[in-house]
């Protein structure tokens, strides 16, 4: 893994929707250049604490992104070669990586192989699966037709794919449905990638199954955390505490192969802000996502409290996926309690770069109580969690040995050196042994 992954803190945003290119009734032309729109924001990125900006799909499509038409000119509708450059030089000046969204599961039917296919060339046919007229597509989806990972001449071309754009300034890839396609495939383009780009860093999405298995059989550095994610919102919901205590269990086993890429939102799921059943446990979903191992990232509006439920339905994803304008100036009410809750948690983090690497171990558990240390060898913080009407009494000094310095918290006491601690109904609180 390159060692900048460990400062790594992901801002996500969706390009086609943020600049709001799509869904459109009248699509925007590259004569437009709206990636201008995302460069408009960098600062506010930098302000945020983000040190990257991990992109969703800049590349030719006809509808949302992932369904690509050529890998290698950007969407008309964020404009063209030299708006991406100008993207990334401004994002390098401000010490921001960039992360592409590469599609390489499956293409558009505009894909000019596909076409060729169903003209009866038996060449172009061989980088489908299946045959014209029954080529296989992705999840049923018509217009998203699946990849023959098997052809040398496909393994080829997404090599050069990530080459090309990597050299043109990208510093790393997230692998759209990875899990969709062979660990073999992964393992045969990887390398020859690494081999001419050794600092770039590799994500794939991947959903269920055996995360550890994934990286070592494909040679990807880390895969996307959905059992994390899915534990966060349900066991907050839930007042089930249990859930959430065997993720992270189960996320230190990961954490001893790889460094997994760590969310409670991004553009296919339901803001965290409307997945919650209360208000008040935003601010411990983010204490999570911000105190334990990993690679953070944090979905653009995320930390405004953006609202947004997607749906299983043709346009589903639109809520979830909007138009921003110009950057916000002043932020005040509960987005801005929301954002300063962000940018102090982000900052937190990156002041204790340890926590990349960190472990979790429980000390104290019940279904609507918590208390976890995160330690990397002598450094360590303390995090209570209480979901709870009553409020929880924590025993620092019984659980650990040690007295302990208040560093934030809801309702906490001023900086402080305590042998126990009272975290309110449905807060949290950040100590520091002592």
């Amino acid at each position: 893994m390159p060692d900048w992954v460990r400062h790594a803190i992901w801002w996500h945003v969706y390009p086609l929707g943020f600049v709001g290119a799509f869904p459109s009734e009248h699509p925007p032309g590259p004569e437009e250049h709206r990636l201008g729109r995302l460069a408009d924001w960098l600062d506010y990125a930098v302000g945020l604490g983000a040190s990257g900006i991990a992109l969703g799909p800049v590349f030719a499509s006809r509808t949302h992104g992932y369904d690509t038409t050529d890998h290698y000119r950007i969407d008309a509708r964020l404009g063209d070669d030299a708006d991406f450059d100008r993207l990334v030089g401004e994002a390098h000046q401000r010490g921001l990586r960039v992360l592409l969204d590469g599609v390489f599961n499956h293409v558009g039917t505009e894909f000019p192989r596909y076409r060729q296919a169903n003209d009866g060339d038996a060449d172009a046919a061989s980088w489908f699966r299946g045959r014209p007229g029954r080529f296989h597509t992705f999840e049923g989806h018509g217009d998203l037709i699946t990849l023959n990972h098997r052809n040398p001449a496909v393994v080829d071309y997404v090599a050069d794919v990530m080459s090309h754009w990597l050299g043109r300034g990208a510093d790393g890839w997230r692998l759209d449905a990875a899990y969709a396609v062979p660990e073999s495939f992964w393992a045969q383009v990887l390398p020859r990638v690494r081999a001419n780009h050794p600092d770039a860093w590799f994500v794939a999405e991947v959903i269920h199954g055996d995360y550890t298995a994934f990286v070592d059989g494909s040679g990807v550095d880390s895969v996307t955390q959905y059992e994390l994610w899915k534990a966060v919102w349900s066991s907050l919901n839930d007042g089930n505490f249990h859930e959430l205590d065997w993720a992270l269990q189960r996320h230190n086993a990961f954490a001893d192969t790889f460094a997994p890429l760590t969310f409670v939102g991004n553009h296919d799921v339901t803001r965290i802000a409307s997945k919650l059943e209360r208000p008040e446990h935003l601010a411990q979903a983010l204490v999570l996502l911000l105190t334990i191992g990993g690679v953070p990232s944090v979905y653009a509006g995320d930390e405004l409290g953006y609202l947004g439920v997607k749906e299983d339905r043709a346009g589903g994803d639109d809520a979830v996926r909007p138009e921003f304008t110009a950057p916000p100036g002043e932020v005040d009410g509960p987005a801005g309690d929301v954002l300063n809750l962000h940018r102090y948690l982000i900052g937190l983090r990156r002041r204790n770069p340890w926590l990349h690497e960190a472990r979790t171990t429980q000390l104290h558990l019940t279904n609507r109580n918590y208390v976890f240390e995160t330690r990397r060898g002598d450094d360590v913080l303390i995090v209570a969690l209480n979901v709870d009407d009553e409020a929880m009494s924590v025993p620092v000094a019984a659980l650990t040995g040690h007295e302990a310095e208040v560093v934030a918290g809801s309702g906490a006491p001023p900086p402080d050196v305590l042998g126990q601690a009272t975290v309110p109904p449905h807060g949290w609180m950040i100590l520091r042994p002592r």
